[in-house]
């Protein structure tokens, strides 16, 4: 099942509890004045951050969601319960965006824990009326209705380094050799489906599903997966050395960044030359030399995944940028 990273749902905050209209009798007494308790708050509605990416599959089926109810007041001026909390949880990094007031929640931290919907104040019971002046009040008010709306959620990942290149440039291994991610990985011209995420030392790297020519118009994946690149800090371009026009290759993801916009073309960007394994050293020091351009003033590394050295040679290299770049 495919990714789900766009889902609309409906969410009601909890109704305030009634005030009452009560009076204050002891056993064997007469009655002595107002004792009509206030009604509880409603319920406020929370988002919190969760790892999971996949946790938008919880709203496939269920679209409609309520924090409790206040309870109503009661005898001898008790206050009603205030209604339960609802927290619901998505995926850290969606955007939640109320339809009703254009209002945004950006959940960014695992943990992240955001009200996003108030519940309804309590009614006021008849004993908060009472004064010297009316000192048999008949009155309550009740419950205030709890906030509602439709609320738009997108998932945008939110990642140290996102892998970026064409399909089959070699990302899914390399982020499977790099974490303990277990990617879709193949042998033919092949684009992930959907991102992965993988940490290693604390930090958070994701394979950006293969980006082709026209993706910035909606060819291919397109939009769909540009936005997920959109807050990363780093984008480590990987460019496979058994690829016959490297320089195209990196060009063709250059404009379709460029052409989406949105910051993307300013983020600090490292190389990645992978599938070193499929060219001898000659081959190699020709291909780094046709990228001159390109990796002048960059930070570039060359990787095989069949190659442990240098696949530690690398964590350790992206480690230490990643420690250096705010």
């Amino acid at each position: 099942m495919a990714l789900l990273d766009e889902i609309t749902i409906y969410v009601k905050a909890g109704k305030g509890g009634d005030g009452v209209v009560r009076w204050r009798q002891e056993k064997g007494k007469p009655l002595s004045g107002p004792g009509g308790g206030n009604g509880g708050k409603g319920g406020d509605v929370f988002a919190e951050a969760v790892p999971d990416i996949a946790f938008l599959d919880f709203y496939r089926q269920s679209k409609k969601f309520a924090a409790k109810n206040g309870d109503a007041g009661s005898n001898f001026g008790k206050k009603g319960a205030d209604g339960e909390h609802l927290v619901l949880k998505f995926p850290v990094g969606s955007i939640l965006k109320n339809r009703e007031t254009g209002e945004e929640f950006s959940l960014e931290r695992i943990g992240e824990h955001k009200m996003i919907l108030k519940g309804g104040r309590g009614g006021l019971g008849n004993e908060y009326f009472k004064s010297s002046r009316n000192t048999t009040p008949k009155e309550s008010t009740g419950g205030a209705i709890g906030e509602d709306a439709t609320f738009d959620i997108e998932l945008q990942l939110v990642a140290d380094i996102g892998l970026v290149g064409l399909p089959s440039a070699g990302k899914s291994s390399l982020l499977n050799a790099l974490t303990n991610a277990k990617s879709k990985v193949a042998a033919y011209h092949f684009t992930t489906l959907d991102p992965h995420l993988g940490a290693f030392y604390n930090f958070i790297i994701a394979d950006i599903p293969g980006i082709i020519e026209g993706a910035s118009e909606g060819k291919g994946l397109g939009v769909k997966f540009l936005r997920h690149v959109s807050r990363t800090r780093v984008l480590a371009h990987v460019i496979s050395l058994e690829s016959q026009d490297m320089v195209s290759d990196y060009e063709t993801i250059r404009t379709e960044i460029k052409k989406y916009g949105r910051g993307l073309e300013t983020k600090d960007e490292i190389i990645i030359l992978s599938k070193s394994d499929l060219v001898d050293e000659d081959e190699l020091k020709e291909k780094v030399k046709s990228l001159k351009a390109i990796l002048k003033g960059k930070t570039y590394f060359v990787v095989s995944v069949e190659d442990t050295d240098s696949v530690k040679e690398l964590r350790d290299g992206l480690v230490k940028y990643l420690n250096q770049v705010k």
